[in-house]
């Protein structure tokens, strides 16, 4: 499944979403209910992993720019964002956060809601 390019509501929504998903509830651990991402995995790699995870979320937060939302969504968003990333730096604290912290997952359910309000033509109906 290849993602949509456009720069219109329902495209970026999708790609929001997919990136969601791989960052935070893309792998299952056996016997270990709560789901995963790459959010935890690549954070497990020392300074580097906390520059990449950061980074992929304040792209959702620059595709949130890009729909209109308010600068005050904008900013907790953002906040969202840097308390993550600062999490990511305690070593092992940051590692666990990443399990209970989920910013991806919250800067999507601000951005639904925005798409929902706004947008209502975007919405997914899941079954």
């Amino acid at each position: 499944m290849s993602l949509p390019t456009g720069t219109d509501p329902a495209s970026i929504r999708q790609r929001v979403e997919a990136l969601e998903f791989l960052l935070e509830r893309s792998l299952r651990i056996p016997g270990v209910k709560v789901p995963i991402g790459l959010d935890g995995l690549i954070g497990l790699v020392p300074i580097l992993g906390d520059i990449i995870t950061t980074a992929l979320g304040a792209y959702i937060v620059w595709e949130a720019r890009n729909l209109g939302l308010s600068k005050w969504q904008l900013t907790r968003m953002g906040a969202n964002v840097a308390f993550d990333a600062m999490l990511g730096i305690v070593p092992l604290v940051g590692d666990a956060a990443d399990f209970f912290f989920r910013s991806n997952t919250r800067n999507l359910k601000i951005l639904r809601k925005h798409l929902d309000k706004h947008h209502p033509e975007t919405r997914v109906i899941e079954g």
